[in-house]
């Protein structure tokens, strides 16, 4: 049966590959964009997710495009990675705003939604990093490691709704961002993971849709890492 269902930050990457995993399900995706357009077959929205205005109003197109969000994947997030004595208090600020407030700011108002239909599914996208730290990226990894916290709350809040909130924790990806780092850098990264090779961005497509699917009904408030075993043990 089509769902509606929402990617923020979906225009790339791992957000692009989970819309494309929905769509080939049957869904209906509708995806949210800050400076680069979806490809057409999606219902492109742009919205900032540090503007609750701008939330509320893409919330307010979707719904009235394709009907209510039954599947929310709040993807969207930014990094400002740089030492702590460098990190300004705007770097740690906004990287918070973004990744972890945004989330609130999205998921609240997907709630609606779901509460009045009684069902739902929630994923928020953290990171490795969030588990097991990182130097230069403190605002990340605590923007990260929040969203723990908030979906484990609102998966106590929200189950007697038969709404499950869970969490992909994705390690190293091969993508765009990636691949500028170097081959010096990409060989450091993968000597680290035990699976020894980043994931595809359609593997960490591949969890979020399982999480969002019939076999994962009775799973909320967990972590699914998808991280080549580099987390293991967090």
């Amino acid at each position: 049966m089509s769902r509606v269902v929402l990617v923020t930050g979906g225009s790339r990457g791992i957000g692009l590959a989970c819309a494309q995993r929905f769509a080939a399900l049957g869904d209906q995706v509708a995806i949210t964009y800050n400076t680069t357009p979806p490809p057409p077959q999606f219902f492109g929205v742009k919205c900032d997710i540090t503007d609750s205005a701008q939330v509320d109003a893409a919330f307010t197109a979707i719904e009235e495009k394709l009907g209510p969000v039954e599947v929310l994947v709040s993807n969207a997030g930014v990094t400002k990675d740089t030492l702590l004595l460098r990190m300004s208090e705007a770097d740690f600020s906004n990287v918070i705003d973004a990744n972890l407030t945004g989330t609130f700011r999205v998921v609240k108002r997907a709630t609606q939604g779901m509460l009045r239909a009684r069902k739902g599914r929630i994923i928020l996208m953290s990171s490795v990093v969030g588990m097991l730290g990182s130097a230069g990226q403190a605002n990340y990894a605590a923007s990260k490691a929040g969203l723990v916290g908030f979906a484990r709350s609102l998966a106590r809040e929200l189950g007697s709704r038969s709404i499950t909130v869970n969490v992909v924790a994705p390690g190293p990806v091969a993508t765009d961002m990636t691949a500028a780092l170097g081959q010096d850098k990409l060989d450091q990264i993968t000597n680290s993971v035990p699976l020894a090779r980043m994931a595809t961005a359609d593997e960490i497509a591949g969890a979020v849709v399982f999480l969002a699917g019939p076999d994962a009904a009775y799973i909320t408030g967990a972590i699914l890492p998808v991280d080549g075993g580099l987390g293991m043990g967090h």
